[in-house]
């Protein structure tokens, strides 16, 4: 069985932080996901889905993605339900994200413009263990594997895997 979800979207607001009583953490947001075709009348459509991350991942969701930001997930769906003040069943359908790809930096802005590039992926385990990786927006060009601007780079033919 496998049950395994890849979105890529823009959030349709901030994330929300909150913690469980035992201290956990836990982050909700909305991914606004473009549907592949348009409407009858010429319009683009999207889906609204709801995203939940946990731990870790959850405070490094809140301090770095923010409304409009263009962001993949990658998760598993999951179903809930439950009984509320009425007395009326309800079901919730939302995605679990193990991993969470930020792919505009900061100084995009969430404009939507041209091209997207990858800044840091975070990630976590299935039930939210606090693997996460990759920086932050703070990186220096010291770090930047590129910023040598197209010169040269010595690479032994014994480092290559093929």
């Amino acid at each position: 069985m496998l049950n395994r979800v890849i979105l890529i979207g823009r959030l349709t607001r901030d994330p929300e932080l909150r913690y469980t009583p035992a201290g956990v953490a836990v982050t909700q947001f909305t991914l606004a996901v473009d549907r592949p075709f348009t409407s009858q009348g010429g319009e683009r459509e999207a889906d609204f889905i709801p995203v939940v991350t946990w731990r870790q991942l959850a405070e490094t969701c809140a301090n770095y993605l923010r409304k409009g930001r263009l962001t993949a997930v990658e998760g598993r769906i999951q179903v809930r339900n439950y009984e509320n003040n009425e007395g009326k069943r309800v079901y919730v359908t939302e995605v679990i994200a193990d991993n969470v790809r930020f792919l505009e930096s900061n100084r995009d802005g969430g404009s939507g413009g041209g091209g997207a590039r990858e800044e840091a992926p975070f990630s976590g385990g299935n039930s939210g263990g606090g693997n996460s990786r990759g920086g932050g927006s703070s990186r220096s060009n010291q770090n930047d594997p590129f910023s040598d601007d197209g010169k040269p780079i010595d690479i032994s033919d014994d480092d290559l895997p093929f």
